[in-house]
């Protein structure tokens, strides 16, 4: 194993550990000045709640508390209600009446072990928004990430055991299960009328246990780019009251429709009503995907890992001079008959310098499967151009976190 296989074998991600030899450092002899990022991004945390129980009886605890429930693979539903965003507006009591059956509150457990406290349980809790009337739940990614057991909670008190569909850690949607029929799901908003200003209703389940409140507010922008966890996603901007417990909930519009489902909130403690949300339609085709696929198909795929050292001290480590994002492995056959190798640096995607993996992500998912996107890299000091022909993300490369049980 060489030093570049040590980083994390994974698409967009820097979760990795550094290596234990120095790799060849790249000199860059043009334009040496390399930019840091010019991207909005906002101390931000993800709306969900996690607590910890230590033990040694807690794993057993954990997993009998809560039992999986298997999936059934005959159920294909991938249909969703849509709706126009005209029609009479509806007070805010009304836009709860019409919704509130459809947001659920959802807890976790995880079981983990640790050096100092040996195994135990993180216990977690959320929201998700009801997708269609045989069980279908949309959740966020990271309130179910890692979850040994999912337990869904509806309106009206009923308790389910849950299981994940699939989820997609890249625009943190998750699909999860339950064992129930005659459910009322979401109306989507075909999100063509939104304007800045119009009122907004958020309905979740804040600090775990407040499930079902609703919070009104107005859309603060539409179409908001910021970086979370090193993501770049463009989100709905509200000034309704989000909490920790939150994550998955819905935000709806004045007409009781689904605009988006809730991710995250500002962290700062002198800071309040800033809210965000993923849209409504990304987040409609992301399920749809997830549940007929299992991951998130038709998004195009540039056949490489990186690693993202953007972060001086964190390049140093890695024992690079230059920050920026480094390409860990080609895994696809494309990139490597382009020529692309292991330890490039990424300059420029096209004529958009890469900044960070957020900017690189974005660029290529402006794309389609097929097109050919420039790549130009720095290598032994020596700045190259390699054109690559995007192809279809696979179920690895489109950084789906696929999961059929979650029954132990």
């Amino acid at each position: 194993m060489d030093d570049w296989d040590r980083f994390e074998n994974s698409e967009y991600t820097d979760n990795a550990e550094p290596p234990y030899k120095e790799p060849k450092k790249p000199r860059v002899k043009k334009d040496p000045k390399y930019v840091t990022t010019k991207s909005f991004v906002i101390a931000l945390i993800v709306c969900i709640i996690v607590s910890a129980a230590v033990g040694a009886g807690a794993y057993a605890l954990a997993i009998s508390h809560f039992g999986g429930t298997s999936i059934d693979k005959s159920i294909t539903t991938t249909n969703y209600n849509l709706a126009k965003s005209t029609g009479s507006v509806l007070s805010i009591q009304e836009i709860i009446a019409k919704n509130e059956n459809s947001v659920v509150a959802i807890e976790t457990e995880s079981v983990s072990t640790d050096s100092w406290l040996g195994q135990y349980v993180t216990q977690g809790a959320g929201s998700g928004v009801i997708y269609s009337e045989d069980g279908y739940i949309i959740t966020n990614n990271h309130v179910i990430s890692g979850a040994s057991n999912i337990k869904v909670t509806l309106h009206d008190g009923t308790e389910c055991d849950a299981s994940l569909v699939a989820a997609d850690s890249q625009t943190d949607v998750a699909v999860i299960k339950i064992d129930k029929k005659g459910l009322t799901p979401v109306t989507f908003s075909d999100m063509k009328n939104l304007n800045v200003g119009d009122l907004v209703v958020a309905i979740g389940n804040p600090l775990g246990t407040l499930s079902g409140t609703a919070t009104e507010g107005i859309i603060s922008a539409l179409e908001r780019e910021i970086t979370i966890d090193g993501k770049s996603m463009s989100l709905i901007q509200t000034s309704a009251s989000i909490n920790p417990g939150n994550s998955g909930g819905g935000l709806f519009d004045q007409y009781g429709n689904l605009i988006g489902v809730v991710v995250a909130k500002s962290s700062g403690s002198d800071v309040e009503g800033l809210g965000f949300a993923i849209p409504a339609d990304n987040v409609a085709k992301v399920a749809k995907s997830l549940i007929k696929n299992g991951y998130v198909a038709d998004r195009p795929a540039a056949g490489i890992t990186i690693v993202d050292l953007t972060d001086y001290n964190k390049a140093m480590q890695y024992g690079v001079s230059l920050t920026g994002v480094y390409i860990q492995d080609v895994t696809g056959k494309n990139a490597k008959k382009a020529g692309l190798e292991k330890g490039d640096l990424i300059y420029y995607i096209d004529d958009v310098k890469v900044t960070d993996s957020a900017v690189l992500l974005k660029e290529i998912q402006k794309h389609k499967i097929g097109d050919t996107v420039t790549f130009t890299v720095v290598r032994d000091g020596d700045i190259l151009k390699y054109d690559v022909k995007l192809s279809a993300a696979t179920n690895t490369s489109a950084s789906s976190d696929t999961k059929q049980n979650t029954k132990n």
